[in-house]
């Protein structure tokens, strides 16, 4: 009975030291006085979750992290992505942060007035896409059928604003849908949905004429107006940025030779609108084609310094144009 107790005393003995080792890990934090940024691919195990880890010194490379994992239920719901882990976590905690997946969330911004290859450039720059998939697929129309668009490109309707990405949540699929589905909402939200694909597709491409030429948000809703009130005289729009959208090579200084040459975006020889939009609006420049100044204008020129000098008669129009700029302008 004597060696009865004694095993049992020791094992017992045995089992609260390894309670105690195992508990010490558990609870004991990391020494790393900084945060650190580590990234958990897709399909990652945990035994790659905790080589990853510990290599960043977040946690001791031991089995014990893969005993808790498992004890814990954790270990088939750590999440991918890229975690800024704070310091002086214990392993428990980091597993509970990999298990909530609060991944860090990186804004990108896309300014208004971008087409789609800037658009491109832009979520190039941190590898958030493959370039010629994203582009691809913006004129992809099966592709483009499935976001409830009647298009053969989305230039016009990836919607410029500040999102929210997290590394390994995102394809180039999952961006262009977040962009085309801000756009549906806000265009819903001004409209009502109460306009055909077909003069949506005008107002876009009118919006997105007027997205280019100021950078005066109050001057939109007179821009909107010089251009319907041409369009209604069947008088050519003469627009510069269409020019230079239509062009393959343009090297930053629009000439004279740039201006006659035919292509279906030369708005100085081609009537009406030209067949696409030519960037990615704003809400304030759709806003200012649905809601146009009540103004008599048909020419504006620039007064180089952001803002436009707007006229009635061609007569006062290029005694402007002579007074701010060479004549060149609408």
């Amino acid at each position: 009975m004597k060696l009865i107790w004694w095993g049992i005393g020791l094992s017992l003995l045995f089992f609260l030291a390894g309670g105690a080792w195992f508990a010490t890990y558990i609870y004991t934090p990391c020494p790393l006085t900084e945060e650190r940024l580590v990234y958990i691919p897709q399909g990652s195990g945990v035994r790659q979750i905790k080589t990853l880890l510990a290599d960043q010194g977040l946690i001791k490379d031991d089995f014990r992290f893969l005993a808790l994992a498992r004890l814990s239920g954790k270990a088939g719901h750590l999440r991918a992505g890229e975690y800024n882990i704070p310091p002086h976590l214990n392993p428990l905690q980091v597993l509970r942060i990999l298990e909530n997946g609060e991944v860090v969330l990186h804004q990108v911004t896309i300014p208004e007035g971008m087409n789609i290859q800037q658009i491109v450039t832009i979520f190039e720059q941190d590898n958030w896409i493959d370039s010629q998939r994203f582009t691809a697929l913006t004129r992809d129309i099966e592709f483009i059928k499935t976001l409830g668009l009647n298009q053969d490109s989305l230039e016009g309707y990836l919607f410029p604003d500040t999102y929210s990405l997290a590394r390994g949540e995102v394809t180039e699929e999952s961006i262009i849908t977040m962009m085309v589905n801000n756009f549906l909402s806000v265009w819903k939200e001004i409209t009502a949905n109460s306009t055909s694909d077909q003069v949506r597709q005008q107002i876009l491409i009118l919006a997105s004429i007027i997205e280019k030429e100021t950078a005066d948000p109050t001057e939109r809703p007179l821009i909107a107006r010089v251009f319907l009130n041409r369009l209604e005289k069947k008088m050519r729009l003469q627009s510069d940025p269409t020019v230079i959208y239509g062009l393959d090579n343009f090297s930053g200084n629009l000439t004279r030779k740039d201006l006659k040459q035919e292509t279906p975006y030369n708005t100085y020889l081609i009537p009406g609108l030209p067949p696409g939009p030519i960037c990615n609006p704003g809400k304030e420049s759709i806003t200012a084609v649905l809601h146009p100044a009540d103004a008599p204008y048909y020419y504006f020129v620039s007064k180089n310094d952001t803002t436009h000098y707007f006229s009635t008669t061609l007569r006062e129009h290029n005694q402007a144009v002579r007074k701010y700029q060479k004549p060149n302008s609408k």
